[in-house]
């Protein structure tokens, strides 16, 4: 089959439902000369509305559904169709889109929603027959028109029965339409008395729209002044996001300043671990040499007390190299019976001093690494807490707060 550009609407409707009164179709030929253009007129009924997208097709006779069309032109709308003469139409099919057989066809106006609004007799595409002519035909020809006869004679049967059964749906529809129109003048009564009634109401929503359209006013005015505080708020918004920012920005440096803060005491503190270490060790180094030299003092005092002498009232003398005997004490005219005892058993500033750990009576390992230890310490003068000499400034600043 051929289409012109575009396809029209079709749907799968059967011919039980279509309604072929509604556009009837006028001054059909029995046949069409192949060649030439073909003209195709029509009339809208009272009844029936066309739209912008219904078309008219030709059909082979015997189609089922309006898909099977060989060509089709769209309709062209009337501009008034009150006039009467608006209800007759016409479309022209051009000769080259025509069928070039010589079956039976027909005209089908077809709405937009693929209904079947109307139907045309068949008719034939072929040339005109010269009826002068005698013609003759052979017995095979004869029952090939015989059967071709009986085929047509069905298909017009078959046409025949189904515009009756149309017919008769229509007189249904008629007589539905009727009873409907009596019920549409009882309803168009009631209608009147509603569209009183929402007149009615029209002016009371009129007055109400009056009182809405002052309400609108001073909520435009109140949403100028909505809008002004929010760019108001907008910009303090701005500000706080800044103050935020910038809060941002000193908590991160507090937390890098705490951080190295944290990082310094706790290397202060390791260091003040370290100090307690020493401290202790050379706290318990104190209390153990007080202890020995408590012990020397008891021994000390022992011993004077076994000689018979004081030790408190004993003047302290150094011994030099040229005493004598006799010559120590003028009074004495025999000298001093004691001061051999005494210079032989009064024990020497450097023997008194022995070693605390291996009990040595002249400088050992240990008395010399005391002694290193005591020269690498500063002790406080006020409180005699002892720093180590390399936290000289430590200690300058210890002492410095005993003066405040």
């Amino acid at each position: 089959m051929e289409k012109t550009i575009e396809d029209p609407p079709t749907s799968a409707v059967l011919l039980d439902h279509c309604h072929f009164s509604q556009v009837i179709f006028n001054s059909v030929e029995k046949f069409y000369i192949p060649g030439g253009d073909v003209t195709c007129r029509y009339t809208f009924t009272q009844n029936f509305i066309p739209r912008q997208k219904d078309w008219i097709g030709i059909f082979r006779v015997g189609w089922k559904t309006v898909r099977e069309y060989y060509t089709f032109m769209w309709v062209t709308l009337p501009v008034d169709l009150n006039n009467k003469s608006a209800k007759q139409q016409e479309v022209q099919f051009k000769a080259y889109y025509l069928p070039k057989d010589d079956e039976y066809y027909q005209f089908c106006y077809v709405d937009q929603d693929g209904v079947v609004r109307g139907a045309s007799i068949p008719f034939q595409f072929r040339p005109e027959n010269e009826e002068d002519i005698l013609v003759v035909t052979t017995q095979e020809e004869l029952e090939t028109l015989q059967s071709i006869n009986k085929k047509l004679e069905l298909k017009v049967k078959e046409q025949k029965d189904y515009w009756e059964t149309e017919l008769l749906q229509l007189k249904e529809q008629n007589q539905k339409m009727s009873s409907e129109n009596e019920k549409m003048g009882i309803r168009v009564d009631q209608l009147q008395a509603q569209l009183s009634t929402q007149e009615k109401e029209m002016e009371k929503l009129v007055q109400g729209d009056q009182d809405k359209t002052e309400q609108l006013e001073h909520l435009k005015k109140e949403n100028g002044h909505l809008f002004l505080s929010l760019t108001e708020q907008r910009k303090d918004q701005k500000k706080l996001e800044q103050t935020v920012e910038e809060m941002k920005q000193n908590e991160t440096t507090a937390m890098k300043k705490q951080q190295e803060l944290m990082d310094e005491n706790f290397d202060l503190s390791r260091r003040l671990s370290e100090k307690k270490m020493i401290y202790n060790a050379l706290q318990r180094e104190k209390e153990r040499l007080e202890g020995e030299n408590d012990l020397l003092k008891r021994e000390n005092s022992r011993l004077l007390s076994y000689m018979g002498l004081d030790f408190n009232s004993l003047p302290y003398q150094v011994p030099t190299s040229d005493e004598g005997g006799a010559g120590q004490n003028p009074g004495l005219v025999y000298g001093n019976p004691y001061s051999g005892i005494q210079e032989s058993s009064s024990p020497s500033q450097l023997s008194i001093k022995k070693c605390p750990i291996c009990k040595a009576d002249d400088i050992c390992d240990h008395t010399l690494e005391q002694q290193q230890m005591q020269a690498l310490c500063l002790n406080c003068p006020i409180c005699d807490k002892i720093f180590p000499a390399t936290e000289k400034q430590i200690f300058e600043d210890h002492v410095f707060c005993h003066s405040l």
